[in-house]
């Protein structure tokens, strides 16, 4: 399929998003001495803002990229969990699916930037796993709306709502007939078995493979062991500034390099990556050119300050003008 049809199906391609809901909240200022209490600087404070983060990022991602989203998890009854979901409502998205769990806070990561440096950041959360009742309201969502989506996101951030439990369940409902797609966390790779994808970077990689990486041959080692491990069609290892590198059920190796021109942030890219492959796949790409529509997306997001989206104007914008070259490493 060209990618002009593929981009045409997004908006009528159905993604729901499973996972850790979050609020990134930026605090910005300006350094200019430091303080005489202790060795540390002193954050002249010059606006605040706060942001979706974790799994509501995957969500924002898929919705930037014009495709149609749904979206499940839980927020504490606080007023961060209200401006979340109030954020949703705003931008016209389904909250039927975002649980309030009276037993903890909605989890919050704080970072304090001054000139365009992050200088600290801090975390509110509870990480301890949710219990039954929850999973169960969440399956019903999913259920719910099963028929009105093409693949799931397991957008999985440690932080209590992705069990094994709960992921065993999905893969028994969706298996075979919609795209399982798997954003992981390390310690958490035996949840995964028999997911359809699954985009680790290296370090992720690494750990779930039980193989350290430090050249194309033990990537490509631990890529296989992956997709053998966990009988997963396919695996996509992100690396950072070395681009990306696609391991398909044919065996095939893809290498794609990265379109970044500029970093300046790299936190919510692993969500823009996961985003836009799973998009794509279900809107009936390819992996490679998937791979190739994230890589773009992914380059977007990192040239830009705190957590971003790359929109789908941005994406071909990219392609027509950064091309990337795929290079195919093994078969």
């Amino acid at each position: 399929m060209s990618m002009k049809n593929i981009f045409r199906k997004f908006r009528s391609t159905g993604i729901l998003v499973v996972g850790d809901l979050m609020v990134d909240q930026y605090i910005w200022g300006n350094v200019r001495r430091i303080s005489p209490e202790a060795p540390v600087p002193v954050v002249e404070v010059t606006g605040e803002s706060v942001m979706p983060g974790g799994a509501a990022n995957v969500a924002y991602n898929v919705l930037s990229l014009e495709g149609k989203v749904f979206v499940t998890g839980l927020v504490g009854s606080d007023d961060t969990g209200k401006i979340l979901i109030n954020k949703f409502k705003e931008k016209g998205l389904d909250t039927d699916g975002i649980f309030i769990d009276n037993e903890r806070p909605t989890t919050v990561k704080t970072r304090v930037i001054a000139h365009n440096q992050q200088v600290v950041r801090f975390d509110r959360e509870v990480q301890t796993e949710i219990n039954s009742s929850m999973i169960k309201m969440i399956m019903g969502y999913i259920k719910e709306r099963f028929d009105e989506i093409n693949g799931i996101i397991i957008s999985d951030y440690s932080k209590g709502l992705i069990t094994k439990g709960l992921v065993k369940k999905i893969v028994e409902l969706a298996k075979g007939k919609k795209l399982i797609a798997v954003d992981p966390k390390i310690g958490h790779f035996h949840y995964y078995r028999d997911v359809d994808l699954i985009t680790p970077n290296i370090n992720e990689a690494s750990s779930g493979s039980g193989i350290e990486i430090k050249d194309e041959r033990s990537l490509i080692n631990a890529g296989k062991v992956l997709q053998r491990k966990l009988r997963c069609e396919s695996v996509v290892i992100t690396r950072g500034e070395h681009g990306m590198t696609l391991f398909q059920e044919d065996n095939k190796v893809i290498h794609i390099p990265t379109c970044a021109r500029e970093v300046y942030d790299v936190s919510g890219a692993g969500d823009t990556v996961v985003a836009a492959l799973t998009l794509a796949c279900c809107a009936g790409a390819t992996l490679a050119q998937a791979a190739d529509i994230a890589n773009h997306a992914a380059g977007i997001v990192v040239g830009k300050l705190g957590t971003a989206t790359a929109t789908l104007e941005e994406v071909i914008e990219s392609m027509k003008t950064n091309k990337s070259v795929q290079k195919i490493i093994e078969e």
